[in-house]
């Protein structure tokens, strides 16, 4: 991809794919790998840091005789989420009136 990706838009990109539901980390991995190249090198440092700031929780469930780590996004996360989605429908519209040749975005 052309574009660069930044710590927010990955933050905001785990937080909707929580929004939907709990994960475990190879999962939540492949889900945003899906839409970004990014390893899982790359994401588990950010899973660590929202959670530290209070957006996710983590438990751990059995799973064919090992431990799958699944995390569930808080209270906190979900009102993260919410300005982070905000913030991006503000963004994108103004970019695509930049692309559009609009002059007043």
């Amino acid at each position: 991809m052309l574009f660069s990706i930044n710590t927010g838009l990955l933050d905001a990109c785990v937080l909707a794919v929580l929004s939907r539901g709990d994960e475990y980390g190879y999962r939540l991995t492949q889900e945003v790998k899906q839409v970004m190249a990014v390893s899982e090198s790359t994401l588990y440092p950010v899973l660590r840091r929202l959670q530290k700031n209070g957006w996710l929780t983590t438990y751990d469930q059995p799973f064919q005789g090992r431990n799958r780590r699944y995390y569930r996004i808080t209270s906190d996360g979900l009102t993260q989420h919410a300005l982070h989605l905000s913030e991006w429908k503000e963004y994108r519209r103004r970019i695509e009136g930049i692309f559009g040749g609009e002059t007043n975005v």
